[in-house]
């Protein structure tokens, strides 16, 4: 995706996220004939959600559905605390949907696509040309670059910005780089990873920590990271359980630990859903083979079998057979 291209959707999915938002909050606007599906989502999930929205509703005239991003804690407090009304969750963290609705907002939570930790970096970012994965934190830390990410309390891009971080003291036997690091350039934290583009492409940040699939999406250069580090390797999954860091919970007051892993978007259908039948087709969509083409194309991995956590006989039947035999808990 070229960078005129990439201004284009991400100005369409502004539109369309804006149009949603406000239809939300007068939920009773829209064409009164129409099934309304109200998802909230990890802004990462935009891209591709988006477009699973669009031919869904091509092929469901009678169907609308409602699209809201933010930081997947932020979208879970919506639900816990402002009671907004949501047929659909998904996160970019599993675990937000274990820790945070789990059981009084939702019964049960699929594992249904991965990603990895990434350098996004724009072109004529200083030292593009000699940044690479034995020596990205020392660039970071130099006083003429400027790095973004996303705040820890908000989204799980931010938290796992800190496991890496963590991670990479071990795996290059460096001290301090995450405080060092951390200490720096907090004036280019914003609320969630898609929106750390932006400082690249205006120029603000010359680095992110961003999501794989927002790189790809976005159309920006990116370095990988070695497995060990970027929790996007189940075979390195003990070690990125390793490391963990205190998180704002479902309350303003509340503090809770979150733990590293592998990187494992979560999706659920909330209990009191308004529109539940048609939340469980949409989702069906979502994890059939249309959106696990779609997730692929947009950078995402997809897991062998989807991974279940809380009640499994919960699951709707028009779900549940989408799910392989061999489905475990995370």
């Amino acid at each position: 995706m070229d960078m005129k291209n990439n201004r284009t959707f991400w100005a369409k999915l502004m539109i369309v996220n804006l149009i949603a938002s406000v239809a939300i909050l007068n939920y009773g606007c829209l064409d009164a004939g129409k099934e309304r599906v109200v998802v909230l989502h990890a802004g990462s999930l935009s891209r591709p959600f988006l477009l699973l929205a669009e031919e869904y509703r091509s092929s469901n005239t009678g169907v609308e559905i409602l699209l809201e991003p933010a930081g997947s804690l932020v979208t879970a407090r919506k639900i816990t605390e402002l009671g907004k009304p949501c047929d659909i969750m998904g996160s970019a963290d599993y675990q937000v949907i274990d820790n945070l609705l789990i059981p009084n907002h939702a019964s049960w939570n699929i594992g249904f696509a991965g990603n990895e930790m990434v350098i996004a970096y724009r072109d004529g970012a200083r030292y593009s040309d000699v940044i690479d994965k034995n020596n990205w934190y020392e660039i970071l830390l130099r006083d003429d670059v400027g790095y973004g990410r996303a705040d820890p309390d908000a989204d799980p891009c931010g938290y796992r910005a800190i496991f890496t971080l963590k991670l990479a003291e071990e795996f290059y036997g460096v001290e301090g780089i995450t405080d060092q690091i951390l200490a720096k350039d907090n004036r280019l934290i914003r609320p969630k990873g898609i929106d750390l583009v932006a400082l690249i492409e205006t120029g603000a940040a010359d680095y992110i920590f961003e999501y794989r699939s927002v790189a790809v999406q976005s159309g920006l250069r990116y370095l990988t990271l070695p497995s060990e580090i970027n929790l996007g390797d189940y075979s390195f999954r003990s070690r990125y359980q390793s490391v963990g860091t205190m998180v704002a919970g479902s309350s303003p007051s509340e503090r809770i630990y979150m733990p590293g892993d592998v990187i494992i978007y979560g999706i659920t259908v909330i209990d009191d859903a308004p529109n539940r039948d048609e939340a469980v087709r949409f989702l069906s969509f979502i994890l059939g083979e249309r959106g696990q083409e779609v997730f692929r194309e947009s950078g995402h991995t997809i897991p062998e079998h989807y991974p279940v956590s809380g009640h499994v006989s919960a699951i709707p039947p028009d779900i549940l057979t989408l799910l392989n035999e061999e489905t475990y808990d995370y």
